[in-house]
This record gives C-alpha cells, sequence and structure tokens, in this order.
C-alpha cells in the first residue's frame, strides 16, 4: 500500500531563467524551475506536507535537472510521464522592490500541453487529502481542461478535498475561456482562492466580499479565501463566518510566486488539521518570507523558519 499523501496539485513545470537587468541588455540569466502548481507543491512539502505532481514532462535537455530537482525535493513524481516534445520556459527581469517585472513566456505546444484525462489516475487521486489545481493549468490546452474536470469529479465522488485559483491572467486566454472553465469545475470546488482585482472581478463578477462569499457559499465551495492588495491581506469566509487577516509582510523584493507559495501552505495547513483561518495566517507567513528574496521557488521558505513565527505568534 502506498503511502497516503497530503496533497496532490496537477500542472505544469516551466524552466526559470531570471535576471535583476533588463532582459535585453542581460548578458546571463539565473536557471530555475517554476508553474503555478509546481510551486504550491514545494510550498506544501518544504512544509513538512506529502506531495504528489500530476503533469507531463519533455524529453530535452532540461528533463533530467527537473526530475532531479524534484525528486531532491521529495516529491512523488509517480504520475509525472515523460513524453517526446519540450518543457515550457519563462525569462524574468526582476526589479528589486517593484511589484512591474518584465516576462517572456513560451509555453504554446510543450509537453504539459498533452495533459489528458489518460493521465489522471482514481488510485492515485484517492490516496491524498486534497486535490489542486488551477485555470492555468485549465488553459494549457482542451485535453488539460478535461483532465482537471475528471480529476475534481473523482475527488468529489470520493470525498477528497478539492482545492482551485482561476489565477486569471488575460496573457494566457480570454475572460470568456477562463469563466467557462471555472464553470466545469466550480460544482466539485470545496476550498477556493481568488484575487481580489482579477479573479473576483473577471471570473465571479462580483466586487463586494460578502457577495462574492455568498456567491460560492451558493455554488456549493465551503471556504473562500480572497487575496485584496487592496486591503492588504486575506478575507476567508468558512461556515457562515468571514474574518480578515493582515498579510504578515508586505515589503517585497520580488512577488514571483508569492500567491502560489500562500496557496501551497494554506493546504498544508488545513491538511495538518487546522482551521482555515489559522491555515491562512501560516500561509501569509510563508509568502511574506518568500518575497524577501528573489525566485519563484529557490526563495520558498522551509518548515523550521516558518514554524518559529507561526508559534510565537500563537504561544
Amino acid at each position: 500500500m502506498e503511502e497516503k499523501l497530503n496533497i496532490i496539485t496537477i500542472g505544469e513545470s516551466l524552466i526559470e531563467l531570471s535576471t535583476d537587468e533588463n532582459l535585453t541588455n542581460a548578458q546571463s540569466l539565473n536557471k530555475y524551475y517554476g508553474g503555478d502548481t509546481i510551486t504550491t507543491a514545494i510550498s506544501a512539502l518544504r512544509l513538512g506536507s506529502k506531495v504528489g505532481f500530476i503533469s507531463r514532462i519533455g524529453l530535452d535537455c532540461f528533463k533530467n535537472y527537473l526530475l532531479e530537482s524534484w525528486q531532491n525535493e521529495g516529491l512523488d513524481i509517480s504520475h509525472v510521464k515523460p513524453i517526446e516534445g519540450i518543457n515550457g520556459l519563462y525569462l524574468i527581469s526582476k526589479k528589486e522592490y517593484s511589484d512591474v517585472n518584465e516576462y517572456s513566456y513560451y509555453r504554446k505546444k510543450t509537453a504539459a500541453t498533452n495533459l489528458s484525462i489518460d493521465d489522471i489516475s482514481a488510485d492515485f487521486i484517492m490516496n491524498t487529502s486534497i486535490l489542486y489545481s488551477t485555470g492555468v493549468t485549465q488553459s494549457l490546452s482542451i485535453s488539460a481542461r478535461e483532465a482537471v474536470k475528471k480529476a475534481f469529479q473523482i475527488a468529489k465522488e470520493n470525498n477528497v478535498t478539492t482545492a482551485y485559483d482561476p489565477n486569471y491572467t488575460s496573457k494566457l486566454w480570454s475572460s470568456d475561456e477562463a469563466k467557462e472553465a471555472f464553470n466545469e469545475v466550480v460544482e466539485n470546488i470545496d476550498i477556493i482562492f481568488l484575487n481580489a482585482k482579477y479573479d473576483s472581478k473577471i471570473i465571479i463578477d462580483a466586487n463586494s466580499v460578502d457577495n462574492i462569499i455568498k456567491y460560492l457559499y451558493d455554488k456549493g465551495v465551503s471556504t473562500v479565501i480572497i487575496r485584496s492588495s487592496i486591503d492588504k491581506g486575506y478575507y476567508v469566509g468558512n461556515q457562515g463566518r468571514t474574518e480578515f487577516i493582515k498579510y504578515f509582510d508586505d515589503e517585497a523584493i520580488d512577488k514571483t510566486g508569492a500567491g502560489d507559495t500562500f496557496n501551497g501552505a494554506v493546504l498544508h495547513g488545513i491538511s495538518s488539521g487546522m482551521s482555515p483561518f489559522k491555515a491562512v495566517y501560516l500561509g501569509s507567513i510563508a509568502s511574506g518570507l518568500q518575497v524577501k528574496k528573489y525566485g519563484a521557488i529557490k526563495s520558498i521558505p522551509y518548515k523550521e523558519e516558518v514554524y518559529k513565527i507561526f508559534k510565537g505568534e500563537n504561544d
């Protein structure tokens, strides 16, 4: 019998090539990897969760680097399928203490776009506590959308908690496509993460926190977490109760992957038995520490650093 996992994420991983200079003038780039669901997976893993990843990986020069990196982290990659093709990548210029980074994405026709229902194992999903995916994964291809839909159906039918983040950006697809993809899975979502500026207004077409939470409660979502950059914190709705939790720290060097790091820490907390409110505070600490360094994943903090603060605040 396989060891039970705490969390499984479904999505893509991309090679990250970064610089703190303008991309036009940069003479060298630092290599790492990124992607929203893999960032969430590593965030939860570094806090102590047992995490699995469902994806497809291309047989290019980056394959061994990615697989070895994940194995070194302790990620369960038994359902990462190597196939002929390339891995996606993105170039990023990270400007210190700036909210505006320069990006260039290369993710069309990559191995991950071949994700399909053939990659979804009911046995694997039934062996976890939480299943997580995003609109970014759905945006990869029609077959990836079908894979996410099937996975969420399997999870719901087998009492596995589901979590979802629309993570909308117009760089990937239109608002109509994002809404359609969201509506395909909303009836099977237990926990949802929203960005007040983009997801709430564009995907749900609602502005007030109360209206957003009520709308999602009516759809059957039990836990609603809304990130608000204006209010500098998170609104958390669960079981008829709503709380606001401030950012742990809003001073950031690089916010790349901060939301995904937050999501992973929250899912870790919930799978560990915390209330959503406590888990969101844990997530705020993890993301608050992560933005103090460069890089989506290499800057994700480890359990000792996060829990030292968390326990100190809760003694």
